[in-house]
């Protein structure tokens, strides 16, 4: 009888453990850091890798250089950083509950790059179906111009928010729940064009276009100020005019921001390409034959300069090696898709090792700027 009790309780016993093996661990505490890459002077850096060595994952800053790693355990660790072309960086970093670890780090190029290339435009010939906007908006003569780049850097909700937010323009909720706007001194609804076709000459139900399809606004108060294409008469225009143009292919890049198709670093490492340190001659840009890089007319007609820090492998022929693009910054993607067309025709002078072409690892900037006789 002892004998059933005492098995009885060793059962109850192993019963009561897997029980308390069976419930969840409770979750240790986490922060999380977060920060910004650059280079030495300030730049965005694309695809640096971060990790933390208590960390499991691992974060790649992004177009802005900015990352966040999450799950970091509570106390201090070491965060390290590294890219390809830059020197590996390490810093101390707290990871408290309270709020996130902010780090900003600056990696040193670890050889120095080409000579910039710098696109100074003048004049555009703009051609297209939003040809007249950008004429328009480069001259800003008349109206109230909203770009793209507002857009994207307001990034907001709906149209009507947008618009609200412009001098002399108030947005309203109509019957149905309808968002239109008007515009200053006029309780009527203004003329709404898009991409140059009239809407019905009734209220317009703004929020219905989603302001991330929108590649740039419009906005004229008077009845004669808008286009003489777009007044239909002066009756129907006194409440104002709205033109809306949306984006398309023709607005956008042919490619998404380019990345190496090959393991740069494992060539490097085998000696089948070299860096800039290790030839007896650096590649160069060949001066004697045009480059082909143009400014994208879009952001030369908002007056958007910019910037791209592109890396490739000039081959032993001068040539930019297939799959070997990557982009370290860039300010807007149509930058860096004038960039990747530029580059598939470039030519180059090779790097020499030992009195021989050899393929070369290079980092070069690419300015797009305006020349001083441009008007605003």
């Amino acid at each position: 009888m002892r004998s059933l009790n005492a098995s009885f309780a060793l059962i109850a016993i192993l019963a009561s453990a897997t029980i308390l093996s069976a419930r969840p661990l409770a979750a240790q505490p986490a922060g999380a850091i977060a920060g910004t890459v650059t280079d030495s002077s300030g730049i965005p850096v694309l695809g640096a890798e971060l990790a933390v060595d208590a960390a499991p994952g691992r974060a790649f800053s992004d177009e802005r250089g900015t990352f966040r790693i999450s799950g970091v355990p509570l106390g201090a660790h070491v965060l390290r950083a590294r890219r390809l072309g830059f020197a590996p960086f390490q810093v101390g970093v707290q990871v408290s509950g309270i709020s996130e670890a902010r780090v900003a780090i600056r990696l040193k190029l670890l050889a120095a790059a080409l000579p910039p290339v710098v696109v100074h435009a003048s004049r555009m010939s703009y051609t297209g179906r939003l040809a007249g906007y950008y004429e328009r908006l480069e001259k800003k003569s008349s109206g109230y111009f909203i770009t793209r780049e507002q857009i994207d850097q307001e990034n907001p909700a709906t149209l009507g928010q947008l618009l609200g937010h412009v001098p002399g323009i108030s947005s309203l909720r109509g019957r149905a729940g309808i968002t239109g706007v008007r515009m200053r001194g006029r309780k009527c609804w203004p003329l709404v064009w898009i991409d140059g076709t009239p809407m019905p000459a009734d209220e317009v139900d703004l929020d219905s276009f989603a302001p991330s399809s929108i590649q740039g606004i419009e906005l004229y108060l008077g009845a004669t100020t808008a286009p003489l294409r777009y007044i239909y008469n002066r009756d129907l225009s006194s409440c104002g005019t709205v033109l809306i143009w949306s984006r398309g292919p023709d607005t956008d890049p042919i490619r998404s921001s380019p990345t190496p198709s090959v393991d740069l670093e494992e060539l490097l490492a085998h000696l089948a390409v070299y860096n800039a340190d290790q030839v007896d001659r650096r590649a160069k840009l060949d001066t004697t034959v045009l480059l082909r890089l143009t400014f994208p007319p879009p952001l030369f007609a908002a007056r958007v300069p910019g910037l791209v820090i592109a890396e490739f492998v000039v081959d032993s022929a001068g040539r930019v090696e297939n799959g070997t693009l990557g982009i370290i910054s860039s300010t807007a993607p149509l930058f860096t898709d004038a960039v990747r067309v530029a580059l598939q025709t470039a030519s180059y002078v090779p790097a020499i090792k030992d009195g021989r072409p050899v393929r070369q690892l290079v980092q070069q900037r690419f300015q797009f700027d305006f020349d001083h006789q441009v008007n605003p």
